[in-house]
């Protein structure tokens, strides 16, 4: 039981998140502990089964999706938290990055790619649906700022690719470097920066127009 990835699912509609369950629950290396209806709910579920990823949907009643995000970071900040909704605006995006989420997926993914996008963010990979992403970056506009705190061509470099949702092995390959060079360029932006984790380096990237 400790290999397996644990998973609370999040949805407003019940024949959603029962669904979404059932098929998580046959899906090898995945575990379903529970489900909730709303954001007051998830949180509560959360703190009591301590799963390792919660797939949260955006709009809900009582405490929405990403004030639910905000306040699962702040009393479990080991829990990966990843949208799962049917809406791509751009500010919703932006408002999971900011509160915590590690990625931002929508529902019509098959049931193979969402067990696959739950281990990812089980490893701390952030993940973006491609509608999204253009979404966001279209809302972003093109890069006109620089980081605040001058980095290094290739910081700059692993930072842009990292808010791009790359591993670190992938940003290995991308830039040809091992991925031990890689995590010593990301740990020393990080410290640069004053950023906990790489999920705060995709939001400061998209806030100073790296990307």
């Amino acid at each position: 039981m400790s290999d397996l990835v644990r998973v609370l699912v999040v949805d407003d509609q019940q024949l959603i998140r029962e669904g979404i369950a059932s098929l998580l629950a046959i899906q090898d290396g995945i575990a379903v502990v529970g489900t909730a209806g709303d954001g007051r709910e998830a949180v509560a579920q959360a703190i009591a089964l301590t799963p390792d990823v919660v797939l949260m949907d955006v709009r809900m009643p009582e405490m929405d999706g990403v004030e639910a995000v905000a306040v699962l970071r702040q009393r479990l900040p080991d829990c990966r938290v990843v949208m799962l909704t049917t809406f791509d605006d751009h500010d919703y995006v932006i408002r999971a990055l900011r509160a915590g989420a590690t990625g931002y997926l929508l529902k019509d993914l098959p049931s193979r790619e969402l067990a696959a996008a739950v281990r990812l963010a089980h490893a701390g990979v952030m993940q973006f649906d491609p509608a999204a992403a253009a979404r966001l970056t279209a809302a972003i506009g093109p890069a006109t700022a620089s980081p605040s705190i001058p980095l290094s061509a290739r910081e700059v470099d692993v930072l842009r690719l990292v808010a791009q949702g790359l591993t670190n092995r992938e940003i290995g390959q991308r830039l040809h470097l091992s991925e031990g060079t890689v995590k010593n360029h990301l740990s020393r932006l990080l410290e640069r920066l004053g950023l906990r984790d790489r999920i705060q380096a995709a939001v400061y990237a998209r806030d100073h127009g790296v990307i």
